[in-house]
């Protein structure tokens, strides 16, 4: 077994406990928060590493301390690729500063930032992982979608032992490409889903498909309209995918019941609200719409 260890800053504010409790109900053999240490398997280059994280520091000092094992020698540059892929897991190198003076003027996202300073929004490992994860999530409950994201995982994901315990890695396109569709409906999947994920893992395959073309592209609009030529990803799965997989925080999934739920609660006391009322009470949150959504989430999350 090679383990090995590494320290690693973060922007302040940043705490760690508060934007890592949205994984306090993960599955513990596939990505999950507890006892002050998150925990995940990720898959680099074929090689499978198990990452256990915890604070060193604080939220105006914020610095984690990566723990990781793997069953193989991991070379020099394969090691070098690690740290920014914690980076972008957690987000670490955004600066929450601007977001925040900027929506000083919104008494009540003011009121909740305040709350839940220094909260920063994850990002999954790759954006083909939050595409997937946005096609199963489509018109079910987030309960639902996330017991058929664990068992698809679990079936289809490569596993490492650690201390007798396996863990999961998010199933790469290779894994998926060439699968039975019963296989995947097998995981709750309804039979389009099963085609959606099939297909877009043999486009990848293929090279048909590019995910890295598409986060090159200047603009969010840009994204959304290229993934949107993608079978089975709507404006709704474009829109969560690009905020949960890249990061981009002037997108936000206004179509989402469960965020236009969360909005009403906050600016309209639970009353009914369309997607067109999402988007204009977002456009007061500039280019800061999905960071802004996201602390609402969280908000509710927490009775706050």
């Amino acid at each position: 077994m090679y383990q090995s260890s590494f320290n690693i800053k973060a922007r302040a504010p940043f705490d760690f406990d508060l934007s890592c409790r949205i994984f306090s109900d993960g599955d513990k053999n596939i990505k999950k928060y507890a006892d002050n240490h998150f925990w995940q398997v990720i898959n680099i280059k074929g090689k499978l590493i198990f990452l256990y994280i915890e604070s060193t520091g604080d939220v105006e000092n914020p610095e984690l301390k990566v723990e990781l094992e793997s069953e193989e020698e991991l070379s020099s540059d394969l090691l070098n690729n690690i740290p920014p892929l914690v980076h972008k897991i957690f987000n670490l190198s955004l600066d929450l500063h601007p977001f925040y003076a900027y929506i000083k003027k919104d008494k009540i996202m003011n009121q909740i930032t305040n709350k839940l300073y220094g909260l920063k929004n994850p990002i999954t490992s790759t954006l083909f992982e939050s595409l997937v994860d946005s096609i199963i999530e489509q018109q079910i409950s987030l309960k639902a979608a996330h017991n058929i994201e664990n068992r698809f995982i679990k079936r289809f994901g490569l596993s490492i032992g650690i201390y007798g315990k396996q863990y999961f890695s998010y199933p790469s396109p290779e894994d998926l490409a060439y699968l039975d569709l019963q296989k995947l409906r097998d995981c709750g999947l309804s039979f389009r889903k099963a085609e959606y994920i099939r297909d877009l893992s043999l486009n990848i395959v293929n090279q048909d498909l590019d995910l890295d073309n598409i986060q090159k592209m200047a603009t969010t609009d840009e994204m959304i309209r290229e993934l949107n030529k993608i079978r089975g990803v709507g404006v709704w799965t474009a829109e969560l995918a690009l905020l949960r997989g890249l990061g981009r925080l002037d997108a936000i999934p206004a179509d989402d019941v469960g965020l236009q739920r969360t909005i009403s609660h906050f600016y309209l006391d639970g009353g009914d609200i369309s997607s067109e009322e999402v988007r204009e009470i977002a456009s007061t949150w500039g280019k800061w719409k999905g960071l802004a959504g996201y602390y609402l989430i969280v908000a509710e999350l927490m009775d706050i």
